[in-house]
């Protein structure tokens, strides 16, 4: 989508300014202009608008981190690689001993609050140039902004906010973390606003939309347990929205499959730009994709990676008999090497099982830089078949249920899941509950969502070595915190 010319530390309060961008993209945001950001010229004509929004979606291309170690975390793989010291940093969240030591998660600090200052950044300028559309483009910083900020919530808790502009040098050491109240009030107020001035089809394909803000204010909710609030803004996308569950399953993972009838908001990739291993956040591919495919892979369809995120068999297991999607998203190593003659070799902690959704297909050999790390598969962030099941969640655990609705939408699912309606849920309350949870695991498997769908939902402890009252969250990096010189503390349960 777009490459840094020069490359900037982007820990939040060392970013006294953006430096000069390009972008390029296969779909959306094509822009070869140079511009300084932090210019005082800037923010005087439309192009300069559009050129700062190209730098503030540019971060979303590192969420790549977010959805490896999201799914790591959680109970549905094991962390995998050459060894157990390939990176410490995964191993340690995958067998939950992870500290404020951890260069994956300050990578995942430093990338996200980039975002959210590239994204304020705009909003601190909104109203200094007026044109036609500004309010479009606006209305994506503040979805951008949130988008970035739900993400940081959601992995440290209370975390700085700053509603009026951009965090700038030694504010470190005078804000404060926000309590979570205050950072979800802070998100859904930018959702709200991005709902209000977006239209549900985007300018070019990859930017935000209405359905794209209204589905995650409606997870914001979700988050929160406000399931009146949930159901209702959820609703709206469902009812209103141009979104549907595409029929084939198997295509939604696929090149041919992006941006299709069921992505309600997708994180745009390409392999037309190189990247190494001393810049991950610099690459225009999915590097996630190379790190998830077959270590030493020799055969049709694929090409190999780096052996890590492999389900478990009790993950496998979960899929019933007869559900289409367990093939999608599950490759079975060793039945794939003996139907079609594949080779392979085996990686630490092997299961015999790989995320198939996200390993790395063959294409053409043209790409730049290292192949395992510019995949441009797209991240389907926020999928219909979601929006679904956590419409029919909002309506089951509303304080005045609807399991009638609930039953609805994820029947939806479940039919799409196994081609027919034969297995159609007939339960409600808690048992309904429990089931929509199930669902959520199989239909979103390998897509980053699970451990946080443990945490809300007060499940952590069915994690191996999950400690309640701690792993909720994950630790602020070590960094940060001695930036802030006695400004923050820590998280509950980890040591400096």
């Amino acid at each position: 989508m777009k490459k840094y010319i020069q490359k900037i530390k982007v820990s939040i309060f060392f970013i006294a300014s953006l430096v000069l961008l390009n972008a390029c993209s296969d779909d959306y945001l094509d822009n070869t202009k140079l511009y300084a950001i932090d210019s005082e010229s800037f923010f005087n004509s439309e192009a300069d608008y559009y050129n700062a929004l190209v730098a503030a979606y540019d971060p979303l291309q590192s969420t790549f981190i977010n959805v490896l170690m999201g799914e790591i975390a959680s109970n549905n793989t094991l962390c995998g690689g050459e060894s157990a010291t390939d990176v410490p940093g995964y191993q340690q969240i995958d067998d939950m001993t992870h500290s404020p030591v951890n260069a994956q998660l300050k990578n995942l600090w430093d990338w996200m609050f980039g975002g959210v200052n590239r994204a304020a950044y705009i909003i601190e300028n909104k109203d200094k140039t007026d044109f036609e559309g500004n309010e479009v483009i606006i209305a994506e910083a503040y979805f951008l902004r949130a988008y970035y900020n739900f993400e940081l919530v959601k992995w440290f808790g209370d975390i700085p906010i700053k509603p009026e502009g951009r965090f700038k040098l030694g504010e470190e050491k005078t804000i404060p973390r926000s309590p979570k109240a205050d950072v979800y009030a802070l998100i859904e107020s930018d959702l709200k606003f991005a709902v209000a001035n977006l239209n549900y089809t985007a300018p070019q394909v990859g930017r935000a939309t209405k359905g794209a803000a209204e589905a995650l204010l409606g997870k914001v909710y979700l988050f929160q347990d406000k399931f009146l609030e949930a159901s209702t803004t959820l609703e709206s996308v469902i009812v209103n929205g141009p979104y549907m569950l595409e029929s084939d399953y198997n295509k939604i993972f696929e090149f041919q499959g992006e941006n299709g009838s069921g992505s309600v908001f997708e994180v745009q990739y390409t392999d037309i730009e190189g990247a190494g291993f001393g810049c991950l956040q610099c690459s225009e591919g999915n590097v996630a994709v190379g790190f998830q495919g077959v270590r030493g892979y020799s055969g049709d369809l694929y090409t190999s990676g780096f052996s890590f995120n492999v389900p478990t068999q009790e993950m496998v297991d979960q899929f019933e008999a007869g559900d289409n999607r367990k093939d999608v998203a599950i490759l079975d190593i060793n039945a794939w090497s003996t139907a079609t003659g594949a080779s392979f070799t085996t990686g630490y902690e092997h299961t015999g099982y790989f995320n198939r959704k996200y390993i790395p297909r063959k294409r053409s050999a043209d790409a730049a830089g290292d192949l395992n790390l510019t995949n441009p598969n797209n991240y389907r962030a926020i999928r219909f078949a979601d929006v679904l099941l956590m419409a029919a969640e909002a309506n089951n655990r509303k304080p005045s249920a609807n399991d009638t609705k609930a039953r609805l939408y994820l029947n939806r699912v479940r039919a799409r899941a196994f081609g027919n309606s034969n297995n159609d849920i007939t339960a409600g309350g808690s048992a309904l509950t429990e089931m929509i949870y199930k669902e959520r695991r199989v239909e979103l498997v390998g897509e980053g969502h699970h451990f946080f769908d443990l945490v809300r939902t007060g499940r952590g402890a069915e994690i191996p070595g999950f400690q309640s009252s701690k792993n909720e969250v994950f630790p602020i990096p070590l960094e940060e915190i001695q930036f802030s010189q006695g400004n923050w503390s820590q998280n509950q349960g980890y040591t400096n």
